[in-house]
């Protein structure tokens, strides 16, 4: 009887035993039709991205055909060919793996730099409070467009330079998030009980206070992938981005724009992935923030 009894008890307990945030997180996301239906199309742009990597070659989306050009999509280019009779279906798959990582790199350095600044201007406060935050005021007050064209016009048109133009963009957001979140937890009790274990400052702000205030910090990621995909984008359609013959998503479009009427697909299909991916992270977003905040659960 008492083996039944203890059975019956490991059982319950195995059944409400806490999952770690990780599954928690996921599992409230698997609850959420429009979350889910995020990561989904997120996981299949970076299958299409390591695809693209793994099995496109180089010549095969830059060397010209010239008999084909200006094809309209049909079985054998199923998102037609370009003024040079370039195969469209894949140049649009590798030009995933530009937005993506041009999305990701950036926007995880300005989260890196800004939660790192903001964090020590709402922990230490007074003059280097102001400091960095006057420094944050700063770059807020340039557009990100107008900031990334200096940005580059100094640099050079590159892939790196590119990056550092659309991450330089988003620093202040993470200073101002980060401040905030950090300013809610920097006087609660753990961060008292660190501080009279004799943990120095640096070790109590990125073991203690950081992981306390770092899911609105997370949501906010989410949110800028989605706009440092479209700012990259943006500034390759001006002829600021990644240099040609490179199949960056905003270059496609910028080069398919002259031929709009007698070729839209040029334009379309490059549109439709950056639309795709945008709404992918934003809806992924949501869900994060829903998954995150107790308060903003759904009911």
């Amino acid at each position: 009887m008492s083996d039944k009894s203890g059975d019956a008890v490991d059982l319950v307990l195995k059944q409400y035993k806490k999952r770690n945030q990780f599954v928690e997180v996921f599992y409230s996301l698997r609850k959420n039709p429009g979350a889910f239906t995020g990561l989904i199309i997120l996981c299949a742009m970076f299958f299409i991205a390591i695809y693209s990597v793994l099995f496109i070659s180089w010549e095969s989306i830059t060397a010209s055909n010239v008999p084909y050009r200006f094809s309209p999509p049909s079985l054998r280019f199923p998102f037609g060919t370009d003024n040079m009779g370039r195969d469209m279906f894949l140049r649009t798959l590798s030009g995933s793996r530009y937005s993506l990582v041009i999305g990701f790199t950036t926007v995880g350095a300005a989260a890196a730099i800004g939660s790192t600044l903001g964090s020590f201007a709402a922990y230490f406060g007074g003059k280097l409070d102001h400091v960095i935050m006057r420094f944050s005021d700063t770059l807020a007050a340039v557009p990100g467009v107008l900031l990334g064209m200096v940005i580059i016009s100094v640099l050079g048109q590159s892939l790196q330079n590119l990056i550092i133009a659309v991450g330089t963009t988003y620093i202040p957001v993470f200073i101002r998030m980060s401040r905030a979140s950090v300013l809610t937890v920097r006087n609660q009790e753990f961060v008292e009980a660190a501080r009279a274990t004799g943990l120095s400052n640096l070790r109590i702000i990125y073991t203690q206070v950081l992981p306390n205030a770092i899911s609105p910090i997370i949501v906010q990621m989410t949110v800028n992938l989605g706009h440092a995909i479209i700012l990259a984008a943006s500034l390759s359609f001006m002829g600021f981005g990644v240099p040609l013959p490179a199949p960056e998503w905003g270059g496609l479009i910028a080069s398919g724009r002259a031929f709009a009427r007698t070729a839209p697909w040029l334009m379309t299909f490059p549109g439709l992935f950056i639309m795709m991916t945008v709404l992918a992270l934003n809806l992924l977003g949501d869900g994060l923030r829903d998954a995150l905040d107790p308060k903003m659960k759904r009911r």
